[in-house]
């Protein structure tokens, strides 16, 4: 397909994506506004403050779940509305799901009896995730939101993160959004240059993406999951943007420029397993592979 990664990317958009990811396509790249992304969000809004209806495509069926409210925050910030009553709500909300340590835990016992990805697992009494709660504050605090439950779960991340010893991608991903957004910045430039250290130390970024092989697969992802220096500094004021040469970030971007497929669409690495989701997941792969490559200066079109 000719033309510039943004026109093939816009094509794969309207012929795959669900009306969110279109009209966030259009926020994004083609000078559309904030209210008909929020009015597509709230379709995936329940009563109880949080969402879901399978707005993270790896969870099914219509409860709330953290991840599903996290994905919310994401597109909210992304638009400049990560703010008054709605956020409020949503934080009432991760109070009530909250374990006892004050943080969120992966999957809500909620999800039970609804299809949900097998890497995935529901306990009745699942605890405090840094992957589903670091995100989250970090948001939050960037956000200069301020609630109550938001004083438990900052402490349950520094304690996650100052524990941090053997890790994986997801994980140093989680540690980088909140350190990106806490307040403390002094803390979270230490904690961010020993985590920058465990990511080249166990080789968590694939630094050469000519060699791939070279570099580990964590236990339990699927062949081929690795992460990329791009993964972790998705824009250049991230810390993460310090554990990598400019050299290295230069490869990294080629890299994800050249994942790019010939439908105009970006894949996903993880595992897929079921048709749906994959599908649901490229448009937002997509969106996020674009505002990377825009956010560290290269041309799309």
């Amino acid at each position: 397909m000719a033309g510039t990664p943004l026109a093939r990317a816009e094509h794969f958009i309207w012929l795959t994506a669900r009306v969110l990811e279109q009209r966030r396509f259009a926020y994004h790249f083609l000078r559309g506004g904030a209210d008909p992304v929020e009015a597509a969000l709230s379709a995936y809004l329940n009563e109880d403050g949080g969402y879901g209806h399978a707005l993270e495509p790896d969870l099914r069926g219509p409860v709330s779940q953290p991840l599903h409210t996290a994905h919310a925050l994401r597109v909210l910030d992304s638009i400049g509305r990560c703010g008054g009553l709605r956020v409020e709500r949503i934080c009432r909300y991760l109070t009530d799901v909250s374990t006892h340590e004050g943080a969120l835990p992966a999957l809500h016992p909620s999800l039970r009896g609804y299809p949900h990805a097998p890497f995935l697992t529901v306990t009745d009494h699942p605890k405090g995730d840094l992957l589903a709660t670091g995100p989250v504050v970090g948001l939050l605090h960037r956000n200069q939101v301020w609630h109550a439950w938001l004083f438990r779960a900052t402490d349950f991340c520094w304690a996650a993160i100052d524990a941090i010893d053997k890790s994986h991608p997801y994980e140093i991903q989680a540690a980088v959004a909140f350190l990106d957004g806490v307040p403390d910045r002094a803390r979270a430039e230490a904690a961010a240059d020993r985590l920058g250290r465990l990511v080249r130390e166990q080789r968590l970024a694939v630094l050469d993406p000519e060699r791939p092989g070279d570099y580990p697969v964590a236990p339990g992802y699927a062949p081929g999951e690795r992460h990329y220096p791009h993964d972790y500094a998705r824009v250049p004021d991230s810390l993460a943007r310090r554990w990598f040469t400019d050299e290295e970030l230069t490869r990294s971007l080629d890299h994800l420029a050249a994942e790019q497929r010939e439908d105009g669409g970006w894949p996903v690495n993880w595992r897929e397993w079921a048709p749906g989701t994959a599908l649901e997941s490229r448009p937002v792969v997509t969106i996020e592979a674009l505002r990377t490559l825009r956010a560290h200066g290269r041309a799309i079109g």
